[in-house]
């Protein structure tokens, strides 16, 4: 059933309100949800948000977007945990050109496919596409089956192993859960950039509205050549590169 048949999930990923201190399961405790703009300002398809990110100024060995990421949301490394089990919402992948030898450094996340394999596949709908473009994890009906984990094939999401403490309250996580980039959305819906937008120093990253051909995102994307990684598989994400 899509989003456009089921009006209880449309009304949910329209008008989902804050819920503070929800206990979900044994040994997972929400403190909110934080999804969609106030009741006056519901989100529709009339936008659709989107990222650019040019790989000509994004530097090896720069994590700045990582780590505003990590501090934004409280995706904190803890030493004595796994490797393979620490939160990452975004990584910086390093490529090389088989020919050519020209080294690419890039960030990856969410790519926020306008067709979203994670939410074809999710038997409780807890993965799911708002109006406006942006991919997100419903943390209350989310059953950590984890089959959105296999179907992304950017491997962009992460399973929470580990009981959590002092969460960010705009920024809901639960151990048993799947998470990801949520492409900031509790600032996007206050008007303000993702923190790894504003905490590029080298203006790699342009966000903004792909509807609009006015808005930067969209006149860059008309002038200027952009992919978007894995194009082949027809998903349409939302976050295009440059120079790869």
């Amino acid at each position: 059933m899509t989003d456009e048949t089921n009006p209880n999930r449309r009304e949910f990923i329209k008008n989902t309100a804050i819920v503070a201190g929800v206990a979900v399961a044994p040994g997972i405790f929400l403190h909110s949800v934080s999804q969609a703009k106030p009741d006056e300002h519901p989100v529709d398809n009339s936008v659709r948000w989107g990222m650019l990110i040019d790989t000509n100024k994004c530097t090896t060995g720069c994590d700045d977007c990582v780590q505003a990421c990590n501090k934004e949301h409280g995706l904190t490394i803890e030493p004595s945990h796994r490797a393979e089990t620490q939160p990452q919402w975004i990584r910086k992948v390093e490529l090389k050109h088989k020919q050519t030898g020209k080294q690419t450094s890039l960030p990856v996340m969410c790519q926020h496919c306008e067709n979203p394999p994670c939410q074809d596949v999710c038997p409780t709908g807890a993965s799911f596409k708002r109006e406006d473009g942006i991919v997100l994890v419903d943390k209350h009906i989310c059953i950590g089956c984890r089959y959105c984990m296999m179907a992304c094939p950017y491997k962009a999401r992460s399973f929470v192993h580990e009981t959590l403490t002092e969460q960010k309250p705009y920024s809901p996580r639960g151990k048993g859960t799947v998470e990801s980039c949520t492409m900031c959305v509790h600032k996007v819906d206050k008007g303000e950039n993702p923190a790894c937008v504003t905490s590029c120093t080298h203006g790699a990253i342009v966000f903004g509205d792909l509807n609009d051909p006015n808005s930067e995102i969209s006149q860059k994307l008309a002038t200027e050549q952009s992919m978007a990684l894995r194009e082949g598989l027809k998903l349409n994400p939302g976050v295009r590169y440059q120079g790869v």
